[in-house]
């Protein structure tokens, strides 16, 4: 009689569940997400569906996730011609120009080479976009205000490698790169960014990258802004000076203040926000909370995390979680305690170079008004008396 009584006893609940009585699912070829976790997906953002309908955002869904690797399906993309749909046996890359012997490669011969795997942000420079340019903050959750922004473990090919083996000529100061999609997108990058951290990612958290981060491979500049991390690279056309391309004249300059332009702002600045509790959830009563969140930079590892939970009046310092890497995403943490008034909290990162990111006002102030790239202001979430988290601008 004991021994058919334990194993309920074992259960938490007195009645066993249904799923404990039958066998379970068949082992599966490639594992997928719970079917209850079907919500946590990426936000789709089109705001130019009716006239170019191939420009298009997914956003990563931070308020859903937790630790810093974003899951390969949840990882942002954006797509200025669509997404290709890339034959792999037929994708070359080509190294040419001002080099001492051109090269061209398949899939498999860069197969051989030694690789490297380094965890870094992708961040686009068109982040935060809509709190950079809505006259009145916009109610959505962060994977639409800030979800152009992923984290991946990413395994390649340092591009040094394959430069030193075309042999650049002294004159090869810089390097177009060419993307084999529709619009050809194609961005000048200076070539001591190339000898230095850049990679031929291959790998995206131990699997082959995905379609939408640029199969069968891309480029990766850790810290410097998406738009240059060209995906499905096929040329790589080393230059005595920058190309001067539609992406990097047009699209990809910044209009300040006083009138004038400034090009080629290739890092992405420190920056944090807060994804628990962030806008559109709704508190759960009075009591203890975690406050947690990510900060980043381009310019190296984050150093400090301040949260503040009276609109900036007073800080306290946070919890940076282990490891905090060059370039990658840190998770921060801080225990609070909800006493259920009305409560503004903001966080605000400072990076190893001693950058601390700048108040909404702060960054309006340097650019015109149109402007919405490189947008690293601190983000204020209102919690109202009745729990619910708001956007808002402080």
């Amino acid at each position: 009689m004991a021994g058919i009584a334990a194993p309920r006893m074992a259960h938490s609940e007195p009645v066993i569940p249904d799923w404990v009585t039958v066998a379970g699912e068949r082992a599966r070829g490639y594992g997928m997400p719970a079917g209850q976790e079907a919500h946590v997906q990426r936000a789709i953002i089109e705001p130019f569906k009716d006239i170019a309908p191939s420009f298009s955002f997914s956003g990563t869904p931070h308020q859903r996730l937790r630790g810093t690797i974003t899951p390969s399906g949840l990882h942002f993309e954006v797509h200025h011609g669509g997404r290709p749909n890339v034959d792999p046996e037929q994708h070359r890359l080509m190294i040419h120009g001002l080099v001492e012997r051109p090269l061209k490669f398949d899939l498999d011969s860069l197969g051989r080479y030694p690789m490297v795997t380094a965890t870094h942000f992708l961040e686009c420079s068109g982040n935060s976009l809509f709190n950079a340019i809505m006259p009145e903050p916009m109610q959505a959750g962060c994977d639409v205000l800030h979800g152009l922004l992923s984290n991946t473990e990413w395994t390649g090919i340092p591009m040094s490698i394959l430069l030193e083996e075309a042999g650049v000529k002294p004159e090869g100061l810089w390097v177009v790169a060419v993307g084999n999609d529709g619009p050809s997108l194609a961005r000048s990058i200076p070539i001591e960014k190339l000898m230095d951290d850049a990679m031929l990612a291959l790998y995206q958290n131990g699997e082959r990258v995905r379609p939408e981060q640029g199969y069968p491979m891309r480029l990766l500049l850790p810290g410097y802004e998406g738009n240059m991390n060209v995906k499905w690279l096929t040329s790589l056309w080393v230059t005595d000076a920058p190309a001067h391309t539609k992406d990097e004249s047009g699209e990809y300059t910044e209009l300040l203040a006083d009138g004038s332009a400034v090009k080629f702002t290739f890092g992405m600045g420190v920056k944090s926000i807060i994804t628990h509790p962030s806008a559109t959830m709704t508190m759960s009563g009075q009591g203890y909370y975690e406050i947690s969140g990510l900060a980043w930079s381009g310019s190296g590892p984050i150093r400090r995390v301040e949260i503040s939970a009276d609109g900036g009046q007073s800080w306290a310092e946070a919890e940076l979680v282990e490891p905090v890497l060059s370039r990658a995403l840190t998770r921060f943490r801080l225990p609070w305690r909800w006493e259920g008034a009305p409560t503004l909290l903001m966080s605000r990162a400072e990076d190893s170079t001693g950058a601390v990111q700048p108040t909404r006002s702060e960054w309006k102030a340097r650019y015109d008004p149109s402007n919405f790239l490189h947008n690293n202001a601190i983000q204020a979430w209102q919690i109202t008396s009745e729990g619910m988290v708001q956007n808002v601008y402080a």
